[in-house]
């Protein structure tokens, strides 16, 4: 909306029409609080729409424009008041003039609801009654309706928690689960895009209404292309997850089809929610939907982020599934919308993970992120996942060593501890079980599984993280404390994003001291 609006102030006459449609009905439920005349209300909106747009060039910044036009919307009502006034024409039957013809028992049933909600909603105050209306029946977001009447998030909330006791003491429990339907946070039309089917779940409970897409992929194991959608890429991927992590490849396919279907469909939603958090795992993900979302043309859709690092009282935060139904609901709502500037900077991330050599990656690290704020420490540790100028180790196979050398000798330990120490991966038992089985390949490995499962998928086989037992080796030993260079006595064939890495002389290699990607050979990928 910054864009419409930053466009408008150059005269620019299309995006105030944008303008126009977002801010409408806050901007009526605003005028007809202070008229209760839903025709003196629409009028003082066009009127303050009128001076807005004669005006606007006056405006100094582009994020102080709702509360700019809020205040010319109120001086406009305060105008009308002195105004002979029209017939008044109640807000809740203008509502339901828009609303698609009904049969004559539904429309009955359905306006005898509404003018019992609408009657409790009456008795709040003037406040809580603006926050009602624009939350859960206009479907606003908190982040829009704080800037627009110009009240701090935490009071706005406030304000609605409130509202809701009361309004649960004034209706019978069933008809206000029916009318709000759990009170979802964001109204209707929403899509909100997560990264697991138990987070999915949770937010099904009541925290949010709409519809909801599990995006299923693992981006930061394997092959991954510019465009995965492609046929010949995304078969070439569904057989190496199928190898390595026992994926089914006609599963993986048709998982991959159906997500796609729904996103392309994404225009006709209002608003659409990313949900993600700080780690390699969700980056990865983010950066992909902010690349396609990029280049997709949705004038009609909002696009919000809520991506967050930690929580209150949880000491080592992996991710969302970590949080119960009720502190999701405390951190619904507060997304914010999607800028030029993360959309760019997603895509940007997505490219650089996909090309063919990391060196666009290195240099992106060394650009201003801020705008994605977990971006840069999540991608410097896939680049830290590279082997090592040390010993050719990666840091996930020098971390178990570690570990093993302390004492640690359970396989479920050591990715419970591993991945503890390592959380900025967001790492899956699965991609873990692939390194420990590499790692006790080759003519020189580096331990010892005992008790291990080997499972036989349709191209290949995989490690089952069962409770097994490791035993780190003599070599590995040399090679942890670095008398020895694992990917030159052993080999490598591992890919890195879109860097496939072969051989036991490999191209790229991460240099711990430096902290950055070096290059030891004169050809390798992409210049």
């Amino acid at each position: 909306m910054l864009e419409y609006i930053e466009e408008a102030k150059r005269g620019e006459q299309q995006a105030f029409e944008q303008i126009v449609k977002h801010y409408t009905v806050m901007a009526n439920a605003v005028a007809y609080e202070k008229l209760h005349d839903f025709q003196l209300a629409e009028d003082a909106v066009q009127e303050a729409f009128t001076e807005a747009y004669l005006h606007i060039d006056k405006l100094r910044t582009p994020a102080a424009f709702p509360g700019w036009f809020k205040s010319i919307v109120e001086r406009q009502c305060y105008r009308m008041l002195r105004r002979k006034k029209h017939l008044v024409v109640p807000y809740a039957d203008a509502e339901q003039s828009a609303v698609s013809p009904l049969n004559v028992s539904e429309l009955m049933e359905r306006r005898e609801l509404q003018q019992m909600v609408h009657h409790s909603i009456s008795s709040l105050t003037s406040n809580m009654r603006i926050a009602v209306q624009l939350f859960y029946l206009q479907g606003y977001s908190i982040p829009e309706i704080s800037g627009f009447l110009n009240v701090s998030v935490p009071v706005l909330k406030k304000r609605l928690f409130d509202a809701r006791r009361k309004l649960k003491q004034a209706l019978p429990v069933a008809d206000l689960i029916s009318v709000f339907n759990h009170l979802y946070e964001g109204g209707e039309g929403m899509l909100h895009i997560v990264n697991g089917d138990y987070v999915a779940e949770k937010l099904r409970q009541g925290v949010v209404k709409g519809d909801i897409l599990v995006w299923r992929e693992v981006y930061p194991h394997g092959p991954v292309f510019r465009n995965p959608v492609e046929s010949e890429h995304r078969t070439f991927r569904a057989t190496y997850l199928e190898q390595t992590i026992g994926v089914p490849h006609a599963e993986f396919i048709q998982s991959s089809e159906v997500q796609e279907k729904t996103l392309a469909e994404c225009h006709k939603y209002k608003e659409i929610v990313l949900w993600f958090e700080h780690d390699l795992f969700d980056q990865v993900m983010l950066a992909y939907l902010l690349d396609w979302f990029a280049r997709q043309s949705m004038p009609e859709t909002t696009l919000n982020l809520l991506c967050i690092g930690s929580y209150p009282g949880i000491e080592l935060f992996r991710g969302l599934g970590q949080l119960s139904t009720e502190q999701l609901s405390t951190i619904s709502g507060t997304w914010r919308t999607i800028r030029t500037e993360e959309l760019e900077l997603g895509s940007a991330f997505w490219q650089a993970y996909t090309s063919q050599g990391p060196e666009k990656l290195q240099q992106l690290l060394n650009n201003d992120t801020s705008a994605l704020p977990f971006a840069h420490d999540a991608f410097k540790h896939h680049l830290a996942q590279f082997p090592s100028t040390f010993n050719g180790l990666g840091i996930v196979e020098q971390t178990t060593l570690k570990m093993l050398h302390e004492g640690m000798s359970s396989s479920h330990d050591l990715f419970k501890h591993v991945g503890d120490q390592l959380h900025v991966l967001g790492m899956g038992d699965l991609q873990y079980g692939h390194i420990l089985r590499r790692m006790a390949q080759g003519s020189h490995p580096l331990i010892e599984l005992h008790g291990a499962e080997e499972i036989l998928a349709n191209n290949g086989t995989y490690m089952s993280l069962q409770n097994c037992e490791v035993l780190m080796t003599l070599f590995g030993k040399r090679v942890m404390e670095g008398q020895e260079d694992w990917v030159t006595r052993n080999g490598i064939d591992e890919w890195y994003g879109g860097v496939h890495v072969q051989g036991h002389d490999p191209a790229w290699r991460w240099n711990i001291e430096e902290q950055r990607i070096v290059r030891e050979s004169p050809r390798c990928g992409e210049e």
